[in-house]
């Protein structure tokens, strides 16, 4: 197979992977070959930006926004390094690059938390303070506060977390943190329910 025979073969998949994650992101099942194919794109287009990723969706205070959302849903501790240190910001960037509907979820988003931070606080998401930060996640990040107002935001939040938390346990970093051994095949992966409870219990969120 040519170079650009297995590039479109790529394209497709990624665009597939993209599709079905739009269900299946939201019961926190994810099959461990689609999101190793999205490790993998990521980890090779920062091998042509030297190591350094290059946002494919995302505009710049979109992607800082993203990296601050994972850091806050799983951040680094004693036990364990978080999801931005696992590429769950490239992972959801890059996917989104590879499904429409995906990236707007994501603009959208985006675009609601920072009218939401602006009228409460006068500052966008990233510029606010972090209690203002944490305050603002405490609105959304529970569906027993869902109103007319928080609705949009309490979908969007959801659906960051989860495929935050989906980003980093099909990480080598989550894997580890998880305890996983070895390489055994495994034809889907589903996030323990545990792991999605530590995950939120860690954040504070």
């Amino acid at each position: 197979m040519s170079d650009r025979m297995q590039d479109v073969s790529r394209r497709d998949l990624l665009r597939n992977i993209g599709a079905i994650s739009l269900t299946t992101f939201g019961v926190n099942v994810v099959s461990a070959e689609a999101a190793q194919h999205v490790h993998n794109a990521v980890n090779d287009a920062k091998k042509t930006a030297h190591g350094a990723y290059q946002p494919k969706c995302f505009r710049a205070p979109e992607y800082k926004t993203l990296q601050r959302l994972a850091d806050l849903i799983v951040p680094a501790d004693e036990h364990s390094q978080g999801a931005l240190a696992a590429g769950a910001p490239e992972f959801i960037d890059f996917l989104s690059s590879q499904c429409k509907e995906m990236a707007e979820i994501y603009t959208g988003g985006f675009a609601w938390l920072d009218h939401e931070m602006t009228r409460r606080y006068s500052a966008s998401f990233v510029d606010a303070k972090p209690d203002q930060q944490i305050a603002m996640l405490d609105l959304i990040a529970y569906r027993k506060n869902d109103s007319p107002e928080l609705g949009p935001g309490i979908r969007f939040f959801t659906w960051v977390r989860n495929m935050t938390v989906d980003a980093f346990y099909t990480s080598k970093i989550g894997m580890e943190d998880l305890g996983f051994m070895g390489n055994g095949v495994m034809s889907e992966f589903s996030v323990p329910v545990a792991a999605i409870e530590y995950a939120v219990k860690r954040s504070g969120l």
